[in-house]
């Protein structure tokens, strides 16, 4: 799953007219960038969510086939956007019974993609993936000590987005707006939320600035991440 459905208020006036993950970052719309990398891994079904403008989004990519891909949608509804939660929560009926990947749409990564099917261990509800904490989110997010990410004042990695999930995480949400982070650290002192590390290139694209980087590093190579 892709979660597409932020209104991209940082990323404003560029996100007026134009869905944050179909702004072209050298040549491509952001997304696309996480379809080719999904398709090159091996996954074939992608359920992407979408809210702000999310029909452009649906012309846009339309059925996945130009990638190889079988693309599904889960539309929230303009101006009705269900958080990284809900979204996911939503979307629960056409992701099947077993795990699945969650990328948010407005990141961009290094990381290969095809690694990601084998890292969720059997007692894990999540397994989350780690990098280093960006310039504007220096005090980061969890703690990961021995394979298992904890709440603790310990020096933190910051989320990278990407993450894999058994169903049963969300057992018994409903389909309103609330974000994923409380419902992770309800499972982490039971050490249900596994994780790991990622030191290869990661930037969030969230402000004109980082999509700026973005765009000269997939240009020219010249944009280094700050």
């Amino acid at each position: 799953m892709i979660l597409a459905a932020g209104r991209g208020e940082r990323l404003r006036p560029l996100t007026d007219l134009t869905p944050k993950p179909l702004l072209e970052v050298a040549g491509k719309p952001l997304i696309a960038w996480h379809l080719e990398k999904l398709a090159k891994a091996g996954f074939s079904r992608v359920i992407i969510n979408h809210a702000h403008l999310g029909k452009q989004i649906e012309n846009t990519l339309g059925d996945g086939s130009r990638w190889g891909l079988q693309i599904r949608y889960s539309a929230e509804g303009q101006g009705r956007a269900l958080e990284t939660g809900g979204g996911i929560c939503k979307a629960l009926p056409l992701l099947g019974d077993g795990p699945f990947v969650v990328i948010n749409g407005d990141i961009f990564t290094e990381l290969d993609y095809a690694s990601l099917k084998l890292r969720l261990p059997e007692h894990s509800l999540a397994h989350l993936i780690l990098v280093d904490n960006p310039e504007h989110h220096p005090q980061g997010d969890f703690v990961l000590q021995d394979g298992v990410v904890q709440v603790a004042d310990q020096p933190r990695l910051t989320f990278s987005g990407i993450g894999i999930y058994r169903p049963q995480l969300f057992a018994g949400c409903k389909a309103k707006p609330f974000p994923l982070g409380p419902l992770l650290r309800q499972q982490m002192p039971g050490g249900r939320i596994s994780g790991e590390y990622f030191g290869g290139y990661w930037l969030d694209v969230g402000t004109p600035e980082r999509y700026q980087l973005l765009h000269r590093k997939l240009s020219d190579g010249t944009g280094n991440q700050p």
